[in-house]
């Protein structure tokens, strides 16, 4: 099982609660938790590496509410979360400009077409006052 377990975490980061899921096939729960206990205390996996590495991989496409969420689906602990949010750094403003920019590039023509936009910067993860700031200053 342990071999199992360095095979997947050669290949990328694994959340504790990832490889753990995995792993569950192939032994018992005490058994796959010592493998992890040891893989965790040799440094071989680390939640706090995993969700920096995540959020470095997906920050450019996404914003801080969708990564949240997927960090906290992937088992990762709230405070390990907001410290990777948080050492990504930048304004989530620039990133979704970019975004909608790279998608859009045009000014909405109309009330169907604005609320596509909208619910395009939603859907990735966007907080609703970036929203509203993007779409006003495009409109401008």
């Amino acid at each position: 099982m342990r071999a199992l377990a360095l095979r997947l975490l050669a290949r990328r980061e694994r959340s504790r609660a990832g490889l753990r899921n995995r792993l569950a096939a192939h032994g018992s729960d005490e058994d796959v938790d010592a493998v992890l206990d040891q893989m965790e205390q040799s440094g071989l996996l680390s939640d706090a590496r995993f969700a920096e590495a995540y959020v470095a991989s997906r920050r450019d496409r996404f914003g801080t509410l969708r990564l949240r969420r997927e960090l906290r689906d992937q088992g990762v602990p709230d405070a390990l979360i907001e410290g990777a949010l948080g050492a990504s750094g930048g304004d989530e403003l620039p990133r979704a400009r970019e975004i909608w920019r790279r998608k859009f590039g045009v000014p909405p023509a109309n009330v169907r077409e604005h609320a596509r936009q909208l619910r395009f910067l939603q859907s990735r993860g966007f907080s609703s006052d970036i929203l509203k700031f993007i779409l006003r200053e495009i409109e401008e």
